[in-house]
């Protein structure tokens, strides 16, 4: 350990330790632009200039290790000089609009300005210009005059995103940042850069002139999207949420936020937003009260339904859901995307991550099996990628070859089929590490043989002395199990019913197989939609209020209760979900839906338990791998912004690349097979559905394999999401 004196006072730090993360330690403030505790060291802005003792000149405190005996003073005459000497500089080009700057009131070169800076500019030629960057849908780059190049955005992408999608060119006072030519942040963490930026260079393009900083109230609440469970800052006007910005919080997202976590509120305006009772007379919908709609909606669920309930919803309207499912003759599952539900009976506790999140970091080999990583938990991609800048070794078996922005030390891409006879293949790279990790993505688990795959990675985990985790696709992907679900046979006996609850559900997109979902839907002789947008489906719309509007909780995939209260009210005549459960559990005559709050709600559903002592990734029992198919099988991915009903309404989210329409997307020689060039269309049937799609060419993918997303409107009508495809090309004519 060192001993340093700052400004008077004594502290002891490691080795390697800056003055900055000295001063931080013993509560004083320096001032800094370039320097962020989250990115590496860059020394550009000189703000945090200190004077050092026996030091020529004033020294960076970002840059400048602490030795023994060091003395440094943050605030002596030498240091004040150097700083607002610093801050002149950095006005000289600084167009000084604050007055109508979207960052004012939350920008740090004001704040700065202000402490540091001198009360009139001794500069009278003409400023610089910096012509505006288009950067996406997004990120605003409009005024980039403003920016003092901390490079803060360039080091985010390249450190922390993974990608460089930003970068500095030119010198002196002919610097500026600029993306790659002809190309736009894309980036699924890219908005942290919204918040990175300490000027008005870098906005939020959402948001940008809907409010001042200071007319905004604050709301924590969970992001409801992913099973990262991330804390967020939601920021209301007007009863209206305006922005949302991350909750900092170490242990779960740190201070970063995805972009659908960011991004998805714009949803909420959605025009088809549901926010009055409806009902389904004469082929035609009718708005109703709350008494008429939930009336009817009892007396057609009496004598039996499946409810199918989406793990985006509350921890609360799981555990009422369940509820209903669990009464006789009902049934109900929250694990729509689920095909295989052998494990159900061997499975010793309730699926999670296998440890923290904070300690995936820490991990120095891993194997991710069957994941859309960046997509699916772009923040538990992010922990993975310092775990690799770290040195950990990140091994990947799956069916598509995606750039995962991280050294991949070892990979294996094989078809669907073949990926539980694969896993013992990373034995070797697996044995010998001290703290090692197998951890079962999305794709894992929505495959037909997900228990198989689960007892491989089991066999594999016991024989290499790594631990075994889901990485989890929802935010209830472990509460929903918590609640109650699945109840009275699952997902395949609740789809057996004649009529149906769901919960916050849009079975085109949400399902395993949504042909086979919307064709029992139609069969039903009575369907009950609690959602928060109108849909088509069913004999009663009733309108449930969205996580900004509710009170409720999260579980997380590492088994942490996060609860969170409503940031404003229910839009027209919404109600919380759970609210309407508990009505229609008490007008159907069922015991135990006698709740006041949705504390009360929770309480009943924890009841005591132990949550971690639930929590187990063991199965018992190895069921048997089934034959390949015979033909050309589906790859199906989710993409990130038409995973749940708020992603799909964002219009910002969906004009990113992320959100184009699907193609089919195979190798030349199944091209060639075909006789199809890229670009071209082909007919692609499954089942009794079909689509219309463009082929698209990936060399990576496995032969005889086809990679089709599901979740979105041009391929809604196919089939399940694993399984065979049969493909042919259309000509122009056929296509008109």
């Amino acid at each position: 350990m060192l001993k340093v004196e700052i400004d008077g006072r004594e502290i002891e730090v490691p080795h390697g330790t800056t003055v900055m993360e000295a001063a931080n330690r013993l509560g004083l403030y320096i001032p800094h632009f370039c320097y962020h505790r989250k990115l590496s060291i860059a020394a550009n802005c000189r703000m945090c200039l200190v004077e050092i003792e026996k030091a020529p000149k004033p020294m960076p405190a970002c840059a400048t290790p602490v030795t023994d005996g060091m003395k440094v003073k943050t605030a002596s005459p030498l240091a004040k000089q150097a700083q607002a000497a610093v801050m002149e500089f950095l006005l000289i080009n600084h167009p000084l609009d604050c007055p109508i700057c979207d960052q004012g009131g939350e920008c740090q070169l004001q704040d700065l300005a202000v402490g540091y800076g001198p009360s009139a500019s001794r500069y009278t030629e003409e400023k610089r210009v910096v012509l505006a960057k288009d950067l996406g849908p997004l990120v605003a780059a409009e005024e980039m005059s403003r920016c003092i190049q901390c490079t803060r955005c360039v080091r985010f992408g390249e450190e922390i995103a993974g990608v460089m999608e930003l970068g500095m060119i030119g010198r002196g006072e002919h610097a500026e940042i600029v993306a790659f030519v002809g190309r736009a942040v894309e980036s699924e963490l890219s908005g942290n850069m919204i918040d990175l930026c300490p000027v008005g260079a870098l906005t939020s393009k959402p948001f940008r002139y809907r409010a001042r900083t200071w007319e905004l109230s604050r709301r924590r609440s969970i992001s409801p999207h992913d099973s990262v469970g991330a804390n967020l800052v939601v920021q209301v006007k007007h009863n209206r949420v305006m922005r949302v910005l991350p909750l900092e919080n170490e242990a779960v997202n740190e201070c970063w936020l995805a972009d659908r976590d960011r991004f998805s509120y714009e949803a909420l305006e959605a025009p088809d937003r549901l926010t009055v009772p409806l009902v389904r007379e004469g082929g035609a919908w009718r708005e109703a009260s709350w008494e008429e709609a939930l009336a009817r909606a009892a007396e057609g669920l009496r004598g039996g339904f499946g409810v199918l309930a989406s793990p985006h919803a509350t921890l609360e309207e799981l555990f009422l859901a369940a509820r209903l499912a669990a009464a006789p003759g009902c049934a109900g599952d929250f694990r729509l995307r689920r095909a295989d539900f052998g494990g159900d009976a061997l499975r010793e506790g309730i699926p999670w991550l296998g440890l923290p999140i904070a300690e995936l970091t820490a991990l120095d080999r891993v194997l991710v099996v069957g994941a859309f990583l960046r997509k699916d938990q772009p923040l538990l991609a992010h922990r993975l990628r310092q775990a690799a800048r770290r040195g950990a070794e990140i091994h990947v078996l799956h069916s598509v070859d995606d750039d995962w922005a991280m050294p991949v030390r070892g990979k294996r891409i094989v078809a669907p089929s073949a990926l539980a006879a694969a896993l013992p293949a990373f034995g070797e790279a697996l044995a010998g590490g001290k703290n090692a990790a197998i951890l079962l993505g999305n794709f894992a688990e929505q495959h037909p043989q997900a228990a198989a795959l689960h007892a491989a990675a089991q066999a594999l985990a016991d024989a290499t002395g790594a631990r075994l985790g889901f990485l989890g696709e929802a935010a209830n992907s472990v509460g929903g199990y918590l609640a109650g679900f699945p109840a009275n046979g699952g997902l395949p006996a609740a789809l057996a019913k004649d009529a149906f609850l769901l919960l916050n559900v849009e079975p085109p997109y949400d399902m395993a197989d949504p042909q086979g979902a919307m064709a029992a839907i139609g069969r039903a002789r009575f369907t009950v939609s609690l959602a928060m947008f109108r849909t088509d489906l069913g004999d009663v719309q009733l309108p449930i209020a969205p996580f900004t509007e509710t009170a409720g909780a999260f579980v997380n995939t590492e088994g942490r209760l996060q609860s969170f209260h409503a940031a404003v009210r229910p839009a027209g005549e919404a109600r919380p979900g759970w609210k309407v459960l508990r009505m229609l559990g008490t007008l159907l005559g069922l015991p135990g839906f006698e709740f006041a709050s949705v504390e009360e709600v929770r309480e009943a559903c924890l009841a005591g338990r132990d949550v971690a002592a639930l929590l187990s990734n063991r199965i018992a029992g190895a069921p048997p791998v089934a034959a390949a198919p015979a033909g050309i099988e589906r790859i199906a991915d989710v993409p990130i912004y038409f995973a749940d009903p708020l992603v799909r309404r964002a219009p910002s989210l969906q004009k990113t690349r992320d959100a184009r329409p699907p193609r089919a997307w195979m190798n030349a020689r199944l091209m060639k097979a075909l006789g199809v060039q890229e670009g071209a269309r082909v007919r692609v049937r499954q089942g009794s559905g079909e689509a219309l799609l463009a082929a698209a060419l990936d060399e990576r993918l496995p032969d005889d394999c086809v990679r089709i997303a599901a979740a979105h409107p041009t391929t809604a009508g196919l089939g399940p999401m694993f399984g065979t495809v049969a493909l042919e090309p259309v000509a122009m004519r056929q296509v008109a």
